[in-house]
Order: structure tokens, then C-alpha cells, then sequence
């Protein structure tokens, strides 16, 4: 499954493995729209959508990670380094729920600004 998450100074598209339940539960949610915050080299964005935290919920991930905070019912993009990181990891606020990853370069999220819009939509096939 792929989506396209887009802010005023541009978009990426992300592949997100269909099959597990918060990727199912996101996509009833799209399109959504919601307000950008960044946390280090991170970009996070409610999403309105509960979920629980999965049995492998990871917080240390690779840069270009989907991954849904379920804490803050929010889906979290680090792209580097986050306050708590060790070194140049991307260490995530708490455990997350892995969806899949950012389709190219994850770097094009440090043109997000904290406030920008977002919009996340699914890319029908």
C-alpha cells in the first residue's frame, strides 16, 4: 500500500505493508489532514486514529521509517537524529508501531516546518 504525504514545500510517498492492523486502521482514516511538529530530526502529526501498540513495536528504527506513536496517536517520520538518540540512531519517543518506509530520500522531511499543514492520502493503484 502507498501513500503520499505532502506539506507546502513538498511530498514523499511511502510504502506501508497492508497487512498489519494499524496500517489497516490508518487507511480508513485517508485522506486526513492534520499540523506538523518536528522533534529533533523527526516529523510527527496527529492522526486521529487510536491504536494499540504492537507486540514488535520498535523505538530505535532506520531514518525513513513510517512508524505510528501510539502514545500520541500519531505517525512519526524521523529522518536523523532525535533529542534522546545516541549517536546518530533515530531513536523514537517511546516504542512505535512499524508500518514501512519512506519511498527515496527521507532527507526531503527537513523542508517540514512545525505548524506547516500536512495531508496524507493513499495512491490508488
Amino acid at each position: 500500500m502507498q501513500i503520499r504525504i505532502s506539506w507546502p514545500a513538498g511530498n514523499i510517498t511511502a510504502t506501508l505493508d497492508a497487512s498489519t492492523p494499524t496500517t489497516q486502521a490508518l487507511a480508513k482514516a485517508l485522506p486526513l489532514a492534520s499540523t506538523a511538529r518536528t522533534w529533533g530530526e523527526e516529523v510527527y502529526f496527529d492522526t486521529g486514529v487510536s491504536v494499540s501498540r504492537a507486540t514488535d513495536a520498535r523505538q530505535v528504527v532506520e531514518p525513513g521509517t513510517v512508524a505510528f506513536w501510539t502514545d500520541g496517536d500519531a505517525l512519526a517520520l524521523p529522518y536523523g537524529p532525535t533529542p534522546i538518540s545516541q549517536g546518530e540512531e533515530c531513536r523514537l519517543a517511546s516504542p512505535c508501531n512499524v508500518l514501512g518506509s519512506v519511498d527515496g530520500d527521507a532527507g526531503l522531511l527537513a523542508t517540514v516546518r512545525a505548524g506547516d499543514p500536512i495531508r496524507v492520502e493513499l495512491i490508488e493503484d
